[in-house]
């Protein structure tokens, strides 16, 4: 294994890895896996706020390095991990079922019974997110809110033994994975692949959940048209109720103080589930993300209802699998609510944003 020898490190990397593997062990019993622990830049500089690192794929390129020398086969992300565009020659290829999306608040031992609105002035809250604090900023302005890096153990350390922090915020979805219920992208854990590896391609793709996958398609639509990333504070969440998928996206200042946010819904139909495709053989995975090297007979390939493709990623995702129909409505929905934002000012918002967060 590589990385920092730390188990504590990659503890929910391993979870969620694992349970990607599990999934595929129970379609394909005759493959075998192997996990690989791998780090990354963003596991690595925990000194600096993610916004101030400037780099794109903090969380991804050691791995996307280890695919493309064929290394590895499989690489499992949280999907909020994945930047919007990918490199070449990459795809996700594969969206696990969301987890609880939503954000948690942990407090120090001495502030438990306590809320955010009743914390003592001045206090501290950690996160590693601008959109949070930003969120958060414009809610509790007796707060002040301060950049915390580590994994889950690491800050969860550092708010129980240091007098820095009040409470942290942090993803339910991870708390979750490691069993700390007690203690409560987002949610949703992606399998990123070669792009043109069509055997790999067409064992993962039916992990796709159709009803995640079309909401994480709007998603990162809004989020890549309004070139949202760890700089600024951008905000998107999605609902599906009756045949429509509800689109909510937001901007935020640095400080709270000025946001634009709003609503739009599509008519979407979901599809069924995937049916899993046969093939035998031999897999390799990752656990810092999930690998393998298979050798296997190709399964037969899924056509497309609409033919065939010569590019059908869509924001970085590969769904063969799934109607294309229902994919761009999804994808138009994420640049229309971009769009409507965008025309009622959030580009000052946002280029003032990263000014900002550039100068300090």
């Amino acid at each position: 294994m590589s990385g920092n020898g730390d188990a504590a490190a990659t503890a929910l990397a391993r979870i969620q890895t694992d349970s990607v593997v599990a999934t595929l062990k129970a379609l394909y019993p005759s493959l075998q896996f192997e996990i690989i622990a791998m780090s990354t830049t963003g596991d690595k500089i925990l000194d600096t706020a993610l916004s101030k690192i400037g780099e794109k794929s903090l969380f991804t390129k050691e791995l996307e390095h280890a695919l493309e020398k064929n290394e590895v086969d499989l690489v499992v992300h949280s999907l909020k991990d994945l930047p919007t565009v990918l490199p070449p020659g990459f795809t996700i290829g594969a969206i696990c079922k969301r987890e609880n999306p939503h954000d948690a608040v942990v407090f120090h031992p001495k502030f438990v019974g306590k809320t955010l609105e009743t914390l003592p002035e001045k206090s501290v809250v950690g996160t590693s997110s601008l959109r949070r604090a930003a969120q958060l900023q414009r809610k509790f302005s007796h707060l002040e809110f301060r950049s915390i890096r580590g994994n889950l153990n690491t800050r969860l350390r550092k708010l129980d033994e240091q007098q820095e922090f009040s409470a942290i915020i942090l993803a339910t979805a991870g708390l979750q994975r490691m069993g700390w219920h007690n203690r409560v992208g987002q949610g949703a854990l992606g399998v990123e692949v070669r792009a043109k590896d069509q055997d790999i391609l067409d064992l993962v793709g039916v992990l796709h959940d159709p009803e995640t996958l079309l909401r994480c398609i709007a998603e990162r639509a809004f989020l890549r048209h309004l070139e949202g990333g760890c700089s600024v504070p951008v905000a998107v969440h999605t609902a599906m109720k009756d045949g429509q998928l509800y689109l909510t996206g937001g901007v935020w200042s640095l400080d709270g103080s000025d946001s634009i946010q709003d609503t739009m819904q599509a008519t979407i139909h979901v599809p069924a589930q995937v049916p899993k495709l046969e093939g035998e053989g031999v897999i390799n995975k990752s656990a810092y993300n999930l690998i393998c090297s298979h050798q296997f007979p190709p399964p037969s390939c899924i056509q497309h209802e609409d033919g065939p493709e010569d590019d059908p990623q869509l924001v970085g995702i590969t769904a063969r699998n799934i109607p294309r129909g229902p994919q761009l409505a999804a994808q138009n929905l994420g640049i229309s609510l971009a769009n409507l934002l965008l025309s009622k000012g959030a580009k000052n918002i946002l280029d003032v944003a990263r000014q900002l967060n550039d100068t300090h």
